[in-house]
């Protein structure tokens, strides 16, 4: 691809990291994203799920080249316009170094597509289930400090006037930047919630992934802050084990991950769960600390 000049010459455009965008959310025209994702090619899928699929977005920017991520909401989805407005309005007023940045969005006819900074490193789920090279005990760590900072700047409302309670929290919303850096994505089930009542609750449908879901807000209905907390407990005990939050494989009692790294919790014989590509790389005080913290997690909520 070439960009013209004034004075005539043809110059190939440099590419600009996504940390580039201005920060305001900008509206894009349906032709910018053909462009940008070459006509939706298939080469250009970076993930997918039950929204539909994301691209990597190339934007043109005067003689530079923009990357951006390109979700764009399958018809089919069973998220709708209700789930894909409420990310443009909560991300559009979120602004976090462990947040990701929303660029964008575009609304034609049928198509609602949504344009993110890009994260070069893809999911912590990727690196965790997918890859081949382990992620290190380090670097987990650095993952889960990061994640836990944009979680709480989620929930104390800091710099705003209501806390966000996000509703699905999981390792494939984690994304990574190419310093490792982590930043929470997807906000479309996210609730708006004070930030003066830690306990209060939103009465609301059940909705979330199998596996992270608090077990009272699966019960009751009552979405709070713990159900947060709970879920990035799960994640945190994916990192450890480097297991899946659901494993069909075991007994059908034990398929969560939660419910099978409880009762190693509870004999002190956790580090018999820890992933053995990080045993080496845990000191066992570390590790206490880090169990203990779950464990907190998982407690119920009085």
């Amino acid at each position: 691809m070439f960009i013209g000049t004034n004075d005539g010459k043809k110059r190939e455009p440099s590419t600009s990291s996504s940390a580039q965008w201005p920060q305001s959310c900008r509206q894009f025209g349906f032709p910018e994203i053909l462009l940008a994702t070459e006509n939706f090619d298939e080469s250009l899928v970076i993930g997918h799920g039950g929204f539909g699929k994301v691209y990597k977005g190339n934007f043109i920017d005067g003689s530079c080249i923009l990357v951006a991520a390109v979700k764009r909401l399958d018809s089919m989805s069973n998220l709708g316009a209700t789930e894909f407005w409420a990310e443009i309005e909560m991300l559009s007023k979120l602004r976090h170094c462990h947040l990701v940045s929303l660029v964008g969005y575009c609304n034609y006819e049928k198509e609602m597509i949504l344009v993110y900074e890009y994260m070069p490193n893809g999911t912590l789920e990727d690196h965790l289930h997918k890859f081949g090279t382990p992620l290190s005990w380090l670097q987990r760590l650095k993952i889960c400090i990061g994640a836990g900072r944009g979680l709480h700047y989620l929930h104390t409302g800091t710099g705003i006037e209501f806390g966000v309670i996000h509703r699905d929290v999981k390792s494939s919303n984690i994304l990574l930047h190419e310093s490792w850096a982590a930043k929470i994505s997807d906000f479309g089930l996210s609730r708006i919630g004070p930030t003066n009542q830690p306990t209060t609750y939103v009465n609301t449908l059940v909705k979330g992934t199998f596996g992270y879901l608090d077990p009272n807000y699966f019960t009751t209905g009552r979405l709070t802050r713990k159900s947060d907390v709970y879920a990035f407990g799960v994640v945190l005990l994916e990192v450890l084990c480097r297991k899946r939050a659901v494993d069909k494989s075991l007994d059908e009692e034990q398929w969560g991950l939660a419910t099978w790294a409880q009762e190693f919790i509870t004999t002190g014989n956790f580090k018999h769960i820890v992933d053995s590509e990080i045993r080496g790389q845990i000191s066992p005080k570390c590790l206490k600390g880090f169990v203990r913290i779950v464990d907190k997690m998982f407690a119920r909520q009085s």
